[in-house]
């Protein structure tokens, strides 16, 4: 694991040899200090609603099943620095992605969005971009629903298709939908880059997380990296291989990376 540490810092140097790499996309006008009394005051009247699966939750370690303990805290550190850096940037569109498969992205972007929603001062939109598969509903237990390519392919209207997962306080859910194959299109087209403003401006409070494919096995994050504000890497201890964590950080220089989140660590100091 030393080795992916040594190449990933040598890739940030050397992305930061040059001027630092901006999202490509138009600046949004600034936004105002969320509230406490009009970000909690929240009743689903409009959203519906759909009770996440306890069973479900427990066999991915979602933090609803595990609400204290040591995977608590961990996520919680974790969401101190990424709202950190949120903040001092003043994002709030943030991606969620891994250089190859089945490395913990899915369960990483569930439980951030999790614990961010926790904080009195935000609620959290969690959009299942990966297309191909999507599998957040899975995840979850709420059983599959119309979603992302629906709003895409069939301009569904979006308030019909978010979900309140029932157990994820503040958390409101854009499913991926129906699986497609031509998603890395998708992810580029005019409709989505619309709604991406659209999400990042209509509630100033809200932080909204891009579940993404792997970097390394499909186009898809490539091409909508550049329209959220920063991203996050997940890497999993003992799987993820030096060459493929450098590649994954090289292919995103266009994009601000956060840092990165080392899954299923032994770690102990």
């Amino acid at each position: 694991m030393e080795r992916i540490k040594v190449a990933l810092e040598k890739a940030r140097k050397d992305r930061e040899s040059g001027s630092q790499p901006q999202a490509h996309r138009p600046a949004a006008p600034g936004r105002a200090v969320a509230k406490a009394a009009s970000t909690k005051d929240i009743s689903y009247t409009q959203t519906r609603t759909a009770k996440a699966s306890n069973i479900a939750m427990k066999k991915h370690r979602i933090l609803p099943a595990y609400p204290s303990g040591e995977y608590a805290d961990a996520f919680k550190i974790l969401r101190t620095q990424v709202l950190q850096r949120l903040r001092e940037n003043d994002w709030n569109v943030l991606a969620v992605t891994s250089p190859s498969e089945d490395e913990g992205k899915t369960v990483t972007a569930i439980n951030l969005a999790a614990s961010i929603a926790l904080e009195i001062h935000h609620t959290v939109l969690l959009v299942d971009a990966n297309l191909r598969q999507p599998s957040i509903h899975d995840y979850l237990g709420i059983g599959a629903a119309q979603g992302l390519s629906e709003y895409l392919l069939d301009e569904v209207d979006l308030a019909d298709l978010l979900v309140h997962p029932e157990g994820l306080d503040h958390v409101v859910l854009l499913p991926g939908g129906r699986p497609v194959q031509n998603s890395a299109e998708l992810l580029n087209s005019p409709r989505m880059i619309q709604l991406v403003e659209e999400l990042k401006t209509r509630y100033p409070e809200r932080i909204v997380v891009f579940d993404l494919p792997p970097v390394l096995s499909a186009a898809d994050a490539l091409a909508f990296a550049p329209y959220v504000d920063a991203a996050l890497l997940v890497l999993e201890d003992g799987k993820t291989q030096q060459q493929e964590a450098q590649r994954a950080v090289e292919l995103l220089e266009n994009t601000n990376i956060l840092g990165t989140v080392l899954n299923k660590s032994e770690a102990t100091g």
